[in-house]
């Protein structure tokens, strides 16, 4: 290298200059708008345990202009629209003569440089890299501490204050004349580790850490994007930059018109266990379709057995349904076929949990994840997860990550509240890199300190393909100004412009739908008069709708104005408060949401058929339809309204199929209708190895061999009845039903009841049913051993199991070594 500095390449975008230059100390890039200097960088990276910067002499450089067009299907702005970038490529040899290269790419609102390593011969491995952003010349930072998913409290610090540690993405950092630079990443795949920032005080500054300490590598670019969004603070909350430097649409998604923004009733954070609830899910249905929603959202606690019906019920009102799984239960070729049975079934999404880790094996399951997604026209939620770099763009699908500290906190850690501050950094930070599943509106949380205002605002504050709401929707129904906004409140954005505030006081951001501004301001500190600039917005008059703080000392209770507004937007806000509006041109219609009516199901005339002893059945359907069934399956069209389904041959006696019929749309949703098709059953079989046609329990999911538990699936122990321990069975609750298909070819069932010990002092009774006739009850008290049964249930279709409680507290019961002995073939019914 050289003493002085040496300028080696520049190149500028919209009046912001790059610089790569080198001296005594290393490589650097420098950012200048006119004559100030922005950033500074540090550059180098570590191959093959060879430092490349070092002793490396300039060979060329070279630059080329990048117009790409994006048409988002959500995000902060859904707008096509072409991005530009001015690219710099800075190709450099090391000691031994091996070329390696800096790429640059220069926007009007940032700057991002990666490595690459263009005629690597073979693999090899990245060691670390050398890029740190320099401090000196920052006056104040936004960050939060590092941990995989990304959940701990962001929080403001003079720089001075900063601790030396490991910190998150995105980091925002403030310069003494107002600009504001936002560091982050883009661009990642299964190719690379994630990083996270590493500040040395001591040194000042802010440092690139990969999550894995080596990672193999080939030619190409070894490094994903290094951002820095460059701006005022409008800019950086406004900017898609991150977007714009992931690699373009995906060719297996060219047609993403399946990808649906929208709003989503969620239960599982007012009620831990109802995902395990189908009548929950139905009302949650109801509400939705009421406040014109497009979504519902099933967390923990779903059952196969009636997720098919919960997509049939929901298609009426054209909402589609979303199931949580974690990410463990995707990983590997077998298990990520699940993704297209749920499919088959017409679920629509995939909020998938837990991932919390940045390595390359980690980055590689997503790949796997977005791709499967992608082929099969699901949406993904990502939760657990990593921030938002880029995917929005290449996996148009990807309609929302966590990657924050969001409502869950309440219920979830009830010792780590939510604070306003927290809440109105999230815009200038979070937020600016991708969709943010926050699970905004918590009215009924406990110990909030933030006002009803602030809480409504988040709906509008906060971005997210999806919006799930926290609350029960019963809290908005029960609320009339809320229930009436999140019914207007937009499902995808056009465009959205920050009119006010910052990190440290307030966010006040603006949405366009069509021809309404949708406008949320959260606020930190004490109570006052905000003054909301609305030139950005256009010219002329506003006619506007405004519920905020209704000023009451606890921060509880709303309030709505109606007014016309010319250039300013006057509002009062209680101490953590915050405010929404709706605004037209004067003389617009501020209010045009409607109920969704349901529509009629395809009507099938048996929603179970038997499958013949080849694992064939027809069924008769609508003329107008088509069918949709589950992979290993076969459908084919015989003539209208007639189809030919064919099992798998692996398929075993008494397990069964969903076919989903699939009618016209509604809303877009087709309407769909499932049909079972059953094998018949044969020889003997464990009751809980078998399929349930329909279940309900007071407590979670009806469980098989183990005791019922609490509220979540899986969660029982071995049985045990006064002492007696059991291997197979159904844990049940009381009261709880759960319904078989038995076809005329059982002949006994065989088993012992009893209440399980995790139970203890409480009384029910168990009931046996065949085709609606009690053929078996019994009273149960804990402690009691089992009653042993022995039931004739010969030429009998439907076998029915039923408990009823008698005490305050609902009884476990275990139906304990629960076995269904069958015939060979069927036998007519003598009942």
């Amino acid at each position: 290298m050289v003493t002085e500095t040496l300028l080696l390449a520049e190149t500028v975008a919209s009046g912001l200059r790059a610089l790569v230059t080198a001296d005594d100390a290393g490589l650097r890039l420098t950012a200048r708008r006119g004559s100030r200097t922005l950033l500074r960088i540090r550059l180098g990276v570590t191959v093959g345990g060879r430092d490349l910067a070092a002793e490396s002499r300039f060979r060329r450089a070279s630059t080329r202009s990048i117009a790409e067009t994006l048409a988002p299907r959500s995000g902060k702005s859904t707008t096509p629209r072409t991005s530009t970038h001015e690219e710099l490529t800075v190709t450099l040899a090391d000691a031994s003569d091996r070329e390696w290269s800096i790429d640059v790419r220069v926007a009007a609102d940032g700057i991002a440089l990666r490595y690459g390593v263009p005629d690597l011969q073979g693999l090899s491995t990245l060691d670390g890299e050398a890029t740190a952003l320099e401090l000196d010349g920052f006056e104040r930072a936004w960050m939060l501490a590092y941990q995989t998913w990304y959940e701990t409290p962001r929080s403001g610090w003079d720089i001075p204050r900063l601790s030396s540690g490991a910190y998150g993405f995105p980091a925002l950092l403030r310069g003494p004349e107002g600009e504001h630079v936002l560091v982050t990443e883009s661009g990642i795949d299964g190719r690379y580790s994630g990083a996270h920032a590493l500040v040395d005080a001591a040194e000042g500054v802010l440092a690139f850490q990969q999550a894995d300490a080596v990672t193999e590598i080939a030619r190409g670019a070894i490094t994903p994007w290094r951002v820095f969004v460059v701006g005022g603070i409008a800019d950086v909350v406004e900017s898609t930059f991150v977007d714009e430097l992931a690699p373009a649409q995906h060719r297996s998604v060219q047609d993403a018109g399946w990808v649906r923004p929208g709003r989503a009733a969620w239960s599982w954070w007012s009620d831990f266990y109802s995902g395990a609830q189908l009548d929950a899910q139905k009302h949650f249905v109801d509400v939705a379709a009421r406040l014109g929603w497009e979504h519902l959202l099933i967390d923990c606690g779903w059952e196969e057995t009636w997720v098919p019906e919960i997509v049939s019920y929901a298609s009426r009102f054209g909402i589609q349904v979303h199931l949580w799984t974690v990410w463990h239960d995707l990983d590997g070729p077998e298990k990520l076929e699940r993704l297209a049975r749920w499919r088959s079934w017409g679920v629509a999404g995939i909020k998938v949990d837990f991932m919390e880790s940045e390595s390359k094996d980690r980055y590689r399951w997503y790949d796997s994840i977005l791709q499967e997604t992608a082929r099969l026209g699901m949406m993904v939620n990502f939760h657990g997860s990593v921030i938002p770099r880029g995917w929005a763009r290449t996996w148009p699908q990807v309609i929302g990550y966590e990657a924050v500290r969001g409502s869950e906190y309440y219920v979830f850690y009830n010792d780590t509240p939510l604070t306003a501050e927290h809440n109105v950094i999230q815009p200038f930070t979070r937020n600016v890199v991708g969709g943010m599943d926050y699970t905004p509106v918590a009215f009924t949380a406990p110990g909030r300190s933030t006002s009803d205002g602030h809480e409504l605002a988040l709906s509008v504050a906060f971005e997210c393909g999806i919006t799930h709401f926290a609350d029960s929707v019963d809290a908005y129904l029960e609320r009339p100004l809320v229930a009436r906004f999140l019914a207007e409140l937009a499902p995808s954005w056009d465009e959205t412009r920050l009119l006010a505030g910052t990190p440290d006081t307030e966010a006040i951001v603006a949405r366009r739908s069509g021809d309404r501004w949708f406008i949320g301001g959260i606020a930190t500190g004490p109570a006052r008069t905000v003054e909301v600039p609305l030139d950005r917005l256009g010219e002329g008059s506003f006619d506007a709708w405004i519920v905020g703080d209704a000023l009451t000392e606890d921060g509880r209770g709303l309030t709505e104005t109606s007014a016309t507004v010319d250039q300013t937007l006057t509002v009062p806000v209680s101490r953590d408060g915050g405010f929404v509006a709706i605004l037209t041109s004067a003389g617009g219609d501020l209010f045009r949401a409607a109920p969704v009516e349901p529509v009629a199901l395809p009507l099938v005339p048996a929603e179970l058929v038997e499958l013949d002893e080849d694992g064939r059945a027809e069924i008769v359907v609508p003329a107008a339809v088509s069918v949709r069934v589950a992979p290993g399956w076969r459908a084919t069209r015989l003539q209208a309204g007639r189809w030919d389904i064919q099992a798998p041959a692996d398929l075993l006696p008494g397990e069964l199929g969903v076919v989903t019929v699939e009618g016209g749309p509604t809303r877009g949703v087709p309407t769909v209708t499932p049909v079972r098709a059953v094998r018949p059953l044969c020889g003997t079989a464990p009751l809980s190895s078998l399929p349930m046609l329909a279940f309900r329990n007071e407590s979670g999911p009806v469980e098989r061999d183990m005791s019922n538990g609490g509220g979540n699936p899986g969660d029982g122990r071995r049985m045990s009845i006064a002492g007696q321990e059991y291997d197979t069975g159904l844990g049940m609750s009381s009261p709880a039903e759960a319904h078989f298909h038995l076809g005329g070819r059982a002949e006994w069932f065989d088993g012992a009841v009893g209440i399980d010990d995790e139970t203890p002092a409480t009384a029910a009774a168990a009931i046996v049913e065949a085709d609606g006739k009690v053929l078996f009850r019994v009273d149960l008290t804990a402690g009691v051993p089992a009653v042993g049964f022995r039931i004739d249930i010969a030429g009998y279709r439907t076998l029915t199991l039923r408990t009823e409680p008698y005490s305050e507290s609902a009884a476990h019961i275990d139906w304990a070594n629960a076995t269904l002995t069958t015939l060979s073939y069927p036998q007519q019914s003598g009942h």
